[in-house]
């Protein structure tokens, strides 16, 4: 196969969660174990950092991911999912892996696949764990894909576990309360490695705990231990000052990622820092600052309150369900504009109601839907939107509803794309 069948291969022989959601989630790690032991435990030979959380795991893995390589280290990044290539999801120093690779992982692994019949991202875990084993790199960072405990990235055993945090979303897989879907994210902390959790939650604490306690790893939450000062935003960028407990540790961060939701990431790959330097990470301040003021060019991260253009101010963002929306709103409502213009499309496994409910009743809106099965239809979103007071109107595909709200808005006005990581992808 070419690099284009063997995508088509990945994309229609394996159960994809992209495509048709829970029924692709499998329940256990036999899978992936079984294939990686047939790769020779690529996994085993690299050191890695493991993250979880609902929000700002992607975030925080690019943050860390640059600094790690700006402060000289071969540094590889496993996230999910991709916005335009499906490369995206695995890099080393910023450069997503080869064509070439991909390819003949596939061809070679074909057998093996067809025996264990793998999901989707069982198999691209097992491809990014061969290539940064097979490339050698110092490190990895390894983003978890959904939860934690029964994830297919959970068998590796990193240096250092980070959640991010925790909010509803894949309930329908993980649990319905803050409680249950925090024991999924903390089975991805293991005997004596120290754990990093970005935001103490009353809920969610004590399960942490709890779990910490129960394999003896140090835990550490960091805002605890961090607080910010100073912040502002300037030229694009987010600004702040760090301070640990009564020291100002970093008096100038300027962050090229700059929504404000970058505020709750920023003292987690901090805290998480400061526990790899504990471990003899050589990570120089001046490598730090200039790493959190460049992640987008280190590490091609996209679809993160990314401005695509300035008249109208065009702003996309992936934030998808009913915390990350709420971070958008925030920034939205901290942004200036005379007419908001809100292209909008979901899924169907997220809650629709809660997200809508959130949204401003004096917009524009342009309901769609992306191009995927799991996409709600444009229609029903729209008469569910109108429950809520929002209106607008139905457009069969992102593309379309985009540009008419680029037809619609004047210099002064803001159009925002949002609602699905989806629909970002299909703008970008």
């Amino acid at each position: 196969m070419n690099y284009k069948q063997t995508i088509d291969y990945l994309y229609n022989k394996l159960p994809m969660f992209t495509r048709v959601g829970a029924v692709a989630f499998k329940k256990d790690l036999h899978n992936t174990v079984a294939m990686c032991e047939k790769l020779g435990n690529p996994q085993q030979q690299f050191k890695s950092i493991h993250i979880a959380g609902t929000n700002g795991k992607g975030s925080t893995s690019h943050m860390l991911a640059a600094i790690l390589q700006q402060a000289g280290y071969k540094t590889g990044l496993y996230t999910s999912p991709h916005l335009k290539d499906f490369r995206e999801r695995i890099r080393i120093n910023g450069q997503m892996v080869s064509e070439k690779f991909v390819t003949e992982f596939v061809n070679e692994q074909q057998d093996i696949m067809e025996e264990i019949n793998p999901s989707f991202f069982e198999v691209t875990v097992a491809m990014a764990f061969s290539y940064f084993a097979k490339e050698q790199v110092d490190i990895a960072i390894i983003e978890v894909g959904l939860g934690g405990r029964l994830d297919s990235t959970n068998i590796i055993t990193p240096e250092l576990s980070v959640i991010t945090n925790i909010s509803l979303d894949h309930t329908n897989i993980l649990g319905n309360t803050l409680i249950e879907i925090a024991g999924e994210k903390a089975g991805i902390i293991k005997p004596g490695i120290p754990v990093v959790i970005g935001e103490t939650q009353a809920e969610s604490a004590p399960v942490f705990l709890q779990k910490a306690a129960a394999t003896n790893s140090k835990i550490i939450f960091a805002d605890q231990q961090l607080r910010l000062e100073n912040i502002k935003r300037e030229n694009q960028f987010l600004c702040t000052s760090v301070h640990e407990h009564q020291k100002q540790i970093y008096p100038e961060l300027n962050l090229d990622l700059s929504g404000s939701y970058q505020l709750k990431n920023i003292l987690t790959v901090i805290q998480s820092v400061l526990v790899l330097k504990q471990k003899g990470y050589v990570i120089t301040d001046s490598a730090l600052v200039s790493a959190i003021a460049n992640v987008k060019k280190l590490t091609g991260l996209q679809g993160r309150w990314q401005i695509l253009q300035e008249h109208p101010l065009t702003i996309c963002d992936t934030g998808h369900n009913i915390a990350g929306i709420t971070e958008v709103m925030q920034n939205i409502r901290s942004t200036t504009f005379d007419q908001l213009h809100l292209v909008i499309g979901m899924v169907k496994d997220k809650d629709i109601s809660g997200v809508l409910q959130l949204l401003p009743k004096d917009a524009a809106y342009y309901f769609c839907q992306p191009d995927l099965e799991r996409a709600l239809s444009a229609a029903e979103l729209a008469d569910q939107a109108a429950t809520h007071q929002l209106k607008g109107k139905i457009y069969p595909t992102v593309t379309e509803a985009y540009q008419e709200a680029k037809t619609q808005a004047k210099a002064t006005d803001l159009i925002f794309i949002g609602g699905s990581t989806f629909v970002v992808a299909e703008v970008l």
